[in-house]
């Protein structure tokens, strides 16, 4: 039994309801990680050895059905957080917003989006970074303020909020939240400007770090991206039936393909769009200031199938992929990704290498976060309950496994140890971006500094701690020269250098948050 929380919900009190439904990391008896009443011990399923991106968004203005579009554009968006959900919507008069715990698919019922008419609506998938993840700091977040009812969805980390929520609360804020995407919202509350749109824009200004925002009051759509450019946000246009447009602000591009619409630009760094019945306006509400988009959304976080600053990831990972081979090279019988993240990697370095390309390790999509441990501990568990090696293909080779990172290390050698027990000569390993050695305080949940195997360790040291033939990293010039555009898109690459693109960091206030249970 998990709970959604209404908000301004016509015929719906605003409150908590209860749903029955089994959400990932609960237990048949609804408790998460904890032993169900009928005795069966159940563990939360152990997080793979990745970084984990913070939150997707989505806009719609203009369409009859706008939070059933809202639903398939954060569908298409779920691999961008898991953790929670919620749509809003507004229809001139009133503003919606209903939020739960768990996926998209299993919040949003048709009953659920039932209760969300209007043509305009603002969606947000999550895992947290600031602020725990408990359901109110679910998003969006909608609050009254003085000027008027807003909705927020925000997809990013403020470095600066510590300073910024301590000014606010001397000035009389009132914080329903603990999470960092409320601080614009009180900035908008308490601005002296005379429109809403200019408050929007001065507040945006005083904020620093990362952030792709969507918007909406009960007649407009807001969207805009961070002057640097830290996360995608992309426009888009939908033709209606009747002749009318639907304009659509989404993360990722792939949440566009499944809309059917055509993308259009991206959000300018520093940009700040609005859309009402009249059409999109845009002020640049800030100027002069060098982009540095985060590099990681090209290595890991976004769909291949997508195209994030102004380049498809999938070019991108192929190019990864070749520049690794050229690099690293070493002689082998196979190279194998280590799916689903290292597959487009791994067909780059294949050809690249005139090597073949084998899908040596079957992923199981549909393992959740929970499961029944065996009576009996299974070495490395947790990591053969989600691969499986298919022997045939690594009996007897010699192995290039490529993956896309390598964090703390621990599922790396799980992996490594996987393919050699599956009867492969040797395993050499081979990495698509160079090794990470500093924490992102931009909207990733990040380890800290010494959690990081390549903090702490030389390559040398990580090889043998792995237990792989070989490793090899691809190189930072590598990396940037396989990301590399047109438009020279600048790029941040502070957790593989340390060098942040902004002055100061509240680290106290920006590390990643620990889930509530």
């Amino acid at each position: 039994m998990s709970q959604l929380l209404f908000q301004g919900v016509e015929g719906e009190t605003d409150r908590t309801r209860e749903i029955i439904c089994k959400l990932p990391g609960q237990t048949a008896a609804g408790a998460p990680g904890l032993a169900s009443e009928t005795g069966d011990s159940t563990k939360p399923f152990p997080e793979s050895d990745k970084l984990h991106e913070e939150c997707g968004v989505v806009a719609i203005h203009g369409h009859p059905h706008a939070a059933r579009q809202a639903y398939l554009a954060l569908y298409a968006l779920q691999h961008r957080g898991q953790e929670s959900a919620g749509i809003a919507t507004a229809d001139g008069q009133h503003l919606a917003n209903i939020k739960g715990m768990g996926l998209v698919s299993e919040i949003f019922t048709d009953d659920v989006l039932d209760k969300l008419p209007g043509p305009m609506a603002i969606g947000h998938t999550r895992y947290s970074t600031t602020g725990d993840s408990a359901l109110l700091n679910a998003q969006p977040i909608r609050v009254d303020s003085t000027k008027g009812l807003i909705a927020i969805a925000h997809n990013g980390n403020l470095v600066n909020l510590g300073n910024l929520r301590a000014a606010l609360e001397r000035d009389g804020a009132y914080f329903q939240t603990t999470s960092d995407s409320e601080i614009i919202v009180q900035l908008i509350a308490h601005s002296t400007a005379a429109t809403l749109v200019d408050a929007i824009a001065e507040s945006l200004a005083k904020v620093d770090g990362a952030f792709s925002i969507v918007m909406m009051t009960r007649d407009r759509i807001f969207a805009a991206r961070d002057p640097r450019g830290f996360r995608p946000l992309s426009m888009g246009r939908m033709k209606n039936a009747d002749g009318t447009q639907t304009i659509i602000f989404a993360s990722e591009t792939c949440a566009f393909d499944l809309l059917r619409a055509e993308y259009l630009r991206d959000v300018l760094p520093g940009e700040l769009v609005m859309v009402t019945e009249d059409g999109a306006t845009s002020r640049q509400y800030s100027t002069g200031v060098k982009q540095t988009s985060c590099v990681f959304e090209h290595v890991y976080f976004a769909r291949p199938d997508s195209r994030i600053f102004g380049r498809w990831v999938q070019e991108s990972r192929d190019q990864m992929g070749r520049q690794l081979a050229r690099e690293s090279g070493v002689p082998a019988d196979v190279v194998v990704p280590v799916p689903d993240s290292g597959v487009t990697a791994a067909l780059g370095y294949a050809e690249e290498a005139g090597i073949p390309f084998r899908m040596g390790l079957i992923r199981n999509h549909y393992v959740g976060r929970t499961f029944i441990e065996p009576e009996q501990r299974v070495r490395d568990f947790g990591v053969r309950l989600k691969l499986n090696p298919v022997h045939n293909l690594l009996e007897g080779k010699r192995v290039i496994l490529i993956d896309d990172s390598i964090i703390r290390g621990t599922t790396s050698r799980k992996i490594v140890r996987m393919v050699r027990g599956a009867g492969a000569r040797e395993v050499h390993l081979r990495i698509s971006c160079p090794p990470t050695i500093s924490p992102c305080f931009y909207g990733v949940d990040t380890p800290s500094k010494s959690e990081l195997i390549a903090a702490n360790k030389s390559i040398e040291e990580i090889r043998h701690f792995i237990e792989a033939d070989s490793l090899a990293y691809l190189s930072l010039d590598g990396l940037l020269k396989s990301v590399q555009d047109e438009k020279k898109t600048g790029y941040c690459t502070a957790c593989y250098t340390g060098n942040y693109p902004t002055q100061w960091v509240d680290v106290e206030d920006v590390l990643p948050a620990t889930a509530a249970i």
